[in-house]
C-alpha cells in the first residue's frame, strides 16, 4: 500500500506531504482544486509519462516521492529482483521532472529508466479514471480481461501454449521463407554442406600450422642442422683426450685433489664438477639428436602440401585454425536449422505440421478453459450488476474462432451487453452509456481485486453521471474493493465520501498572486461539514449538517 506521498513544485502544488492508510480513502474538494493533480503525481511514480509542463512556474524541477509497504506484494518483489534491486518491505520511489525536459527515476536510491520504473509501478498502482473505460470499449482487451478472471486456472496451459506457438511460428516462418526462396534456399544448403565437408575433411587440429611451419624450417635447413650437431659432438667427445669434456674432466680431477685445503678450492671444484655433468648431459642429447637425424626427401613435400591446405582454408574461412573451427561450428548449426529433422523441405513441412498439431491441442484446451471461465465470469458480472441496480442487464462473453491462431490462442473474445429486456445483445462498445460503463467497470474491479495483487487501486471520478441509489451502490462497491486493496478515490458524491474510511479535503487558495493547493485530513466534524457542503452547496444549513451526520452514521454502520 501507499504509505507516504511527498510532492514539491508540481503543477499548482508548491509542497505537499500526506500519509495514507489501509482501506478506502476519499479525496474531496471543489473542481480544479488539485485532486487529480495528486493522482497524476502517483501515476508518475508508477511509471507514467512525464512532461516539463508539470514543473511549477518559477521552479527548476518537480520532485515526487512515494513510500510503499510491499511486505506482502510478491509481484513487486519479483519485479525488483529482476532489476537487481533489494526487495525490502519498504519501497521508496523518487521521480524528478526538470524544466529542461529531463526526467530522473530512482527506486530505493538506484537510478532506473522509465520502462524499469513502469515494470515495478504496474504491480503497485492501478489507476482508473473516466478514460480508463476505454479498455472496456476496446474488444482487443477483452480476452486479457477474461484470462485475468481466473489466472490460476488458465495460466499454466496458456504458458505451454505460448511456448508451443513460438516454436511452431518460428519454424513455420522458416518454411514459408524457404518455399518462397526455394532456389536460394537449396543453393545455401549446398554451399553450407560443401563448406562443412571441406573443413571437416581437412581434419584440422588447433596449433597444427605452427608445428608444420617449425618442421618445414627444420627440413629446409637439414644439412646446416646436421653439420652443427656433428661438429658439436666431435668437440664435446673427440678422440685422444682432445675433447672438451675430457679436458673439463681433467680440470675436475685436479681441483678435487686440492679441494680439502681451502673453501674457495672446494667451491670451484664443485662448480667445475657441475659443469662436467651438465656437458655430459648435453653430449648425450646431441648424440640422440644426431641419431634421430634422417633425411626423407618426401617429408618436405608432404609438409608443404599440408601447409598449402591450411593456407587455402585460411583464405576462405578465417585467419587461424581456431577461427576456421569456430566458423565450422557456426555453419553446422545453421545447416542443422535449415535442414531440420531431414534434408529437404518435405521433412521441414512435416515438422511444422507436428508442431501445429501440438499448438492445436493446447489451443483447444485453452479454449475449453476460457469457455468455462466465461460462464463463471458472466454469472459473477450479473451478480455484481444486480447490486448496482442493473439487475435486468444481460452480460455475455462471445467467442469467435480465429482463422489462424496467434500467440493468444484460437479465440476472438468480445463482451456483449443487453441493458434492457427485449433488445439484442450488442457489443459493449456500441451500446453502453457512461454511467453503465462505470458500473460495469466497478463490477469487474470488484471481481478482479480479489486476486489482482496490486497494492493500491485509484478511482478518479469514476462515479460521474450517477446519483441516488446508484451512487449509493457504487459507494458500496468501491468500499468492497478496499477490503482487498488500498483504495484512493476522488469523488463529488456525498454517498461515496461518507462510505470511506478516511477523508482528505483538497482546496486551493491564492497567496501573493500564486495559486497553491492545500490538503487537510478531516476529522469527524470536518467530514460532517464537507459532506454537508457536498449535499447543500455553498450555504450549509443545520438540516444539511444533520443529513450529513445521518449519512455518515449510516455508512459507517455498514
Amino acid at each position: 500500500m501507499l504509505l507516504e506521498l511527498s510532492i514539491k513544485d508540481f503543477a499548482i502544488i508548491e509542497k505537499l506531504d500526506v500519509s495514507f492508510n489501509q482501506g478506502m480513502t476519499v479525496l474531496t474538494g471543489e473542481t480544479g482544486a488539485g485532486k487529480s493533480i495528486i493522482i497524476d503525481a502517483v501515476g508518475l511514480l508508477a511509471g507514467g509519462r512525464g512532461s516539463a509542463d508539470f514543473v511549477r512556474t518559477g521552479a527548476d524541477k518537480a520532485v515526487l516521492q512515494g513510500v510503499f509497504d510491499i511486505a506482502e506484494i510478491d509481484n513487486t518483489k519479483n519485479a525488483l529482483i529482476k532489476l537487481g534491486i533489494d526487495a525490502t518491505n519498504d519501497l521508496v520511489i523518487t521521480r524528478e521532472l526538470h524544466k529542461g525536459g529531463r526526467s530522473v527515476c530512482r527506486i530505493n536510491g538506484t537510478i532506473v529508466n522509465l520502462n524499469s520504473l513502469k515494470s515495478v509501478g504496474e504491480t503497485l498502482i492501478d489507476i482508473h479514471g473516466q478514460n480508463e473505460h476505454q479498455e472496456l470499449m476496446n474488444s482487443e482487451k477483452h480476452l486479457a480481461l477474461l484470462d485475468h478472471f481466473d489466472e490460476k486456472m488458465v495460466g499454466k496451459v496458456r504458458a505451454k501454449y505460448e511456448e508451443a506457438y513460438a516454436d511452431y511460428s518460428k519454424l513455420n516462418q522458416q518454411l514459408n521463407k524457404s518455399r518462397k526462396n526455394e532456389h536460394e534456399w537449396n543453393q545455401r544448403v549446398d554451399m553450407l554442406q560443401f563448406q562443412v565437408e571441406e573443413i571437416k575433411s581437412a581434419n584440422l587440429m588447433a596449433g597444427e600450422d605452427e608445428e608444420l611451419e617449425k618442421r618445414r624450417d627444420q627440413l629446409n635447413n637439414f644439412q646446416s642442422i646436421s653439420d652443427a650437431l656433428s661438429t658439436s659432438f666431435q668437440l664435446l667427445e673427440g678422440e685422444d683426450g682432445a675433447s672438451a669434456i675430457d679436458q673439463i674432466g681433467s680440470v675436475m680431477q685436479e681441483l678435487q685433489s686440492i679441494s680439502d685445503y681451502d673453501d674457495e678450492y672446494q667451491q670451484v671444484s664443485d662448480e667445475v664438477q657441475s659443469a662436467y655433468y651438465a656437458l655430459e648431459d648435453v653430449t648425450n642429447r646431441v648424440r640422440s639428436a644426431l641419431d634421430a637425424m634422417e633425411w626423407n626427401s618426401n617429408e618436405l613435400d608432404e609438409v608443404e602440401q599440408r601447409l598449402e591446405v591450411v593456407r587455402q582454408l585460411k583464405k576462405k574461412y578465417g585467419n587461424s585454425i581456431e577461427e576456421i573451427l569456430n566458423y565450422l561450428n557456426k555453419i553446422e548449426n545453421e545447416l542443422n536449422e535449415m535442414t531440420g529433422s531431414g534434408n529437404n523441405l518435405d521433412d521441414l513441412a512435416q515438422e511444422v505440421e507436428a508442431r501445429y498439431q501440438r499448438v492445436k491441442k493446447l489451443g483447444t484446451q485453452l479454449t475449453e478453459m476460457r469457455q468455462r471461465m466465461a460462464l463463471a465470469l458472466e454469472a459473477a458480472i450479473r451478480e455484481q450488476l444486480s447490486g448496482l441496480y442493473m439487475e435486468k442487464t444481460q452480460f455475455k462473453v462471445q467467442f469467435t474462432p480465429k482463422a489462424e491462431p496467434d500467440r493468444t490462442g484460437f479465440d476472438g473474445v468480445e463482451f456483449l451487453i443487453q441493458p434492457n429486456p427485449g433488445e439484442d445483445l450488442k457489443p459493449l462498445a456500441k451500446i453502453a452509456s457512461g454511467g453503465e460503463l462505470s458500473r460495469i467497470m466497478l463490477a469487474l474491479k470488484t471481481i478482479f481485486a480479489r486476486n489482482e495483487g496490486v497494492t493500491s487501486i485509484i478511482f478518479d471520478e469514476v462515479d460521474t453521471g450517477v446519483s441516488g441509489r446508484v451512487a449509493q451502490a457504487i459507494a458500496d462497491k468501491i468500499h468492497e474493493i478496499s477490503a482487498h486493496s488500498q483504495v484512493l478515490c476522488i469523488s463529488h458524491l456525498p454517498q461515496v465520501a461518507a462510505r470511506a474510511d478516511h477523508q482528505l479535503h483538497v482546496a486551493k487558495k491564492v497567496v501573493d498572486g500564486r495559486t497553491m493547493t492545500n490538503l487537510t485530513v478531516l476529522n469527524d466534524e470536518g467530514r460532517v461539514n464537507e459532506i454537508a457542503k457536498m449535499l447543500a452547496g455553498v450555504n450549509i444549513t443545520e438540516l444539511s449538517l444533520e443529513h450529513a451526520r445521518e449519512l455518515l452514521k449510516t455508512e459507517q454502520a455498514h
